[in-house]
């Protein structure tokens, strides 16, 4: 493996977050905190515990999921999109780089800065609510396994994105309303039976239910269900961008 050429890529796209750096954290932080203020505080004083956990505190997983998708998959897609919009995916493709290092490469960067902002952000919302996390080691497997799954689908959207518009399509139409749906700010068990089973077709529900117990040994659905759904899709989203690379679909044309 070249790792110079993986470290190449990787360096170059976390110094492009330096550069960005309002937009790609500042910005991120700003509106999740007033996601506490306002749910959290507001909201918050006037609703009952949840399971026993306080209102604010139950948010936080959700929240930190919300940022974690749309940031993830932000990255990624703008972090290979841009090569295809300025023609130097040409000069990538011809240099004695594979598929893999250029996807650990990207991915990896991606992956890394949204886990940096899911840590800010934890630490953002310790000093709206008192927060306790049961399970730190489970807390970590799941957001790492959350911010390199959702790089790998930011990633192959990039690849199929023609256009700037494209871009924002999946993480706007799709990804935010499945997060609000998913259980962010109430649990599915509150639901009518009908609308329960509805949303247990929402994948988002299994992530978040199981980074809450991870929290706070609460959730929606079994944890080790929640583990498969990510595996299944992580394996989902590895062999869509082996099938890319093999056909060339949207990068040698």
């Amino acid at each position: 493996m070249n790792i110079y050429a993986v470290q190449a890529i990787y360096k170059y796209e976390m110094a492009r977050t330096a550069r960005t750096l309002f937009q790609s954290v500042v910005a991120p932080v700003i509106s999740t905190s007033l996601y506490f203020v306002v749910f959290g505080a507001a909201i918050g004083s006037r609703i009952t515990d949840i399971d026993g956990v306080p209102y604010g505190a139950f948010i936080v997983p959700g929240l930190m999921m919300l940022s974690l998708l749309t940031q993830s998959i932000s990255n990624a897609s703008f972090g290979i999109y841009m090569p295809k919009f300025t023609g130097s995916m040409y000069e990538l493709l011809s240099a004695p780089v594979s598929f893999l290092e250029i996807v650990l490469g990207y991915v990896g960067a991606a992956a890394t800065k949204s886990l940096i902002l899911g840590l800010i952000i934890l630490a953002t919302a310790g000093l709206f609510v008192p927060l306790e996390i049961a399970h730190p080691v489970w807390m970590a497997l799941f957001l790492v396994l959350t911010c390199i799954t959702f790089s790998l689908f930011g990633f192959i959207i990039g690849i199929w994105a023609t256009s700037f518009e494209k871009l924002q399509i999946i993480p706007l139409l799709v990804i935010t309303p499945l997060v609000f749906l998913g259980g962010s700010f109430y649990s599915v068990n509150m639901l009518p039976p009908l609308w329960q089973t509805i949303t247990l077709f929402n994948p988002v529900v299994y992530l978040i239910s199981g980074f809450r117990w991870s929290f706070y040994e609460i959730s929606d659905v079994d944890v080790t269900i929640s583990l498969t759904v990510i595996g299944l899709f992580l394996a989902l989203c590895l062999t869509i961008i082996w099938w890319i690379f093999r056909t060339g679909y949207q990068i040698r044309s």
